[in-house]
């Protein structure tokens, strides 16, 4: 922003200056050979004179001295021809006395009487001069003719000189706004990044460093002050609904285990047809406890600030495979792994087991008899991927779409689950910079696959520490399921 800001300035000043000193230029350009002209013009039509009155008192001898003189002093050319266009003098030594110019255009013209200035090749030298060429007459009386000439490197020279004067100041000038206008884009910029940060942070979760309300122009600073009103009133409210969870979720706990226990010591006294309708309960209490134990977890995910680290994904699969190949058995479901080593990925600790046991409880819940899970890595542009794929009946594209929604459930499951297994494994694969996505897997059933980024680092990944918080829900569904 800095960089387009002080182009901007730049670009205005120098088609200001470009505006300004252009014009002035031509203008002097003009001037200078306007001027050049008249004084030619003017010491030409002198000079024919004195020139003039030596040729008629027959004092030839002394026009040398009148041409060199004057050509010594201005650097201009002078040469003086008689009645018939024989030199009488030349200044510059080049042409002979004698020499007949009468053939030249300018000196046959005023030597009908008739001045000529112009600009021309100078036939000796070669070089363009500005010259005037004028009669030395008394009335009609012609004796002779001088031509005045200048070369136009003098005038050129001056223009030069203008025109470097003018590209010099324009520089300066140019430097001097970029200082000044440097300083007021870092004025202006310096706020605005300050946002910047501050934005980041809170994305993040926690505005630790707000912006500056001192710095830059009124409007930023007022705009960095609201900015930080806002953070403060929205980190409170975050603050607030995740205390709130946490300890309605806390407070929960104790309540529903004591009523579980009641409902469980009720069981000899009550009639046996009615067996089933108590053990319908007892299953929706320990429902209900792990919706709350699951809504603790998003809690602690959403509020903690774990950093990644790299975890040996292998061996994470293969460790999770072979806890829950008893278990599926038990179920007459196989579990498997397959394809090719992934080596290390970036996973807040804990998180690889915590999602792979969410994913193989829900596969497990709708996978039937004889089927098998598998549990396949594969390179991903982007990363590895982890699929979980069961033989299952499959989701709809809807569904698929709605299956990380809090709480949302198929209309057609039977399950006891709490619709809070996949917004937690979606929690824990972007705390690691990963994704989630939820495909329909070949020949039916469904494909979830996991993408994680690559760890460069040969480092071992932290050991696994039990399905904690989030791998409640697992724990209970395995529970609920030998019931």
């Amino acid at each position: 922003m800095t960089r387009r800001l002080l182009a901007g300035f730049l670009g205005l000043v120098l088609l200001v200056l470009l505006g300004l000193e252009i014009p002035f230029g031509l203008l002097y350009a003009r001037a200078e050979t306007s001027r050049l002209s008249n004084s030619v013009e003017r010491d030409a039509g002198m000079l024919a004179e004195l020139a003039e009155e030596r040729i008629e008192e027959n004092n030839t001898d002394e026009l040398p001295e009148l041409a060199t003189g004057y050509a010594s002093g201005t650097g201009a050319r002078i040469v003086i021809v008689d009645r018939t266009g024989a030199v009488l003098t030349d200044s510059a030594s080049l042409t002979p006395v004698g020499t007949d110019l009468s053939a030249q255009p300018d000196i046959a013209t005023a030597l009908r009487n008739r001045p000529t200035v112009g600009t021309a090749r100078d036939p000796d030298s070669g070089a363009e001069i500005r010259y005037a060429t004028v009669p030395g007459s008394s009335g009609s009386t012609i004796r002779g003719a001088l031509r005045l000439s200048y070369p136009t490197d003098v005038l050129n020279g001056r223009v030069h000189d203008i025109w470097l004067t003018l590209a010099l100041t324009g520089l300066g000038v140019l430097a001097v706004v970029t200082l000044i206008a440097l300083a007021l884009a870092r004025w202006i910029v310096r706020p605005v990044h300050a946002l910047e940060r501050a934005t980041t942070q809170l994305a993040d979760g926690t505005l630790t460093h707000p912006p500056a309300t001192d710095l830059g122009p009124p409007e930023l600073r007022r705009l960095a002050a609201s900015f930080t009103h806002t953070a403060g009133r929205l980190q409170h409210l975050l603050t607030a609904q995740r205390a709130f969870a946490a300890e309605a979720s806390h407070q929960l706990k104790t309540p529903l285990t004591a009523l579980r226990i009641r409902l469980e010591n009720f069981e000899p006294h009550l009639d046996p047809a009615v067996h089933d309708s108590l053990e319908e309960a007892i299953g929706e209490t320990e429902r209900l406890g792990r919706m709350i134990q699951g809504l603790l977890s998003l809690a602690r995910l959403e509020a903690a600030a774990t950093t990644p680290e790299a975890a040996d994904l292998d061996a994470v699969v293969a460790e999770r495979a072979a806890m829950w190949a008893p278990f599926a058995a038990e179920h007459h479901v196989g579990v498997s792994t397959a394809g090719h080593r992934a080596g290390h990925v970036w996973a807040i600790p804990g998180a690889l087991e915590q999602i792979i046991d969410n994913l193989l409880a829900n596969a497990l819940r709708v996978s039937p008899p004889g089927t098998t899970i598998t549990l396949a890595t594969r390179p991903a542009p982007l990363g590895v991927e982890l699929h979980v794929i069961d033989q299952g009946p499959g989701m709809t594209e809807t569904e698929r779409r709605r299956a990380f929604d809090r709480f949302w459930r198929a209309s057609d499951s039977h399950h006891d689950g709490t619709g809070l297994g996949l917004p937690i494994v979606e929690q824990l694969t972007r705390a690691g910079g990963g994704r989630i996505t939820l495909e329909a897997a070949p020949g039916g059933g469904l494909d979830a696959v996991v993408l994680l980024r690559p760890a460069r680092t040969a480092a071992v990944g932290p050991p696994w520490a039990g399905a904690s918080g989030a791998g409640a829900e697992s724990r209970g569904s395995r529970s609920g399921a030998r019931r």
